[in-house]
């Protein structure tokens, strides 16, 4: 199961830090390599459940960039 997931009654008590963000980005790794080996070997609907693991976890991702202050922004300028 995904590192993201996490019962309602746990939310808010997990630390989102770089260690638990790299572990997503190695699963999200480890997930789209599982679901092209399906793919090529013509089982598409065996990845269905990775797709979805997937999923979750991206926008997991892309809630807690867009929870996180503009501070790449301010870098940039």
């Amino acid at each position: 199961m995904s590192v993201a997931f996490v019962p309602y009654w746990m939310r808010g008590k997990a630390v989102v830090d770089q260690e638990t963000i790299q572990r997503l980005l190695e699963e999200n790794d480890q997930l789209i390599r599982c679901i092209v080996e399906y793919q090529n070997k013509g089982c598409a609907n065996e990845c269905v459940q990775y797709q979805q693991v997937l999923h979750r976890n991206l926008i997991y991702l892309a809630t807690i960039a867009d929870a996180s202050p503009a501070s790449t922004s301010e870098a940039a300028e």
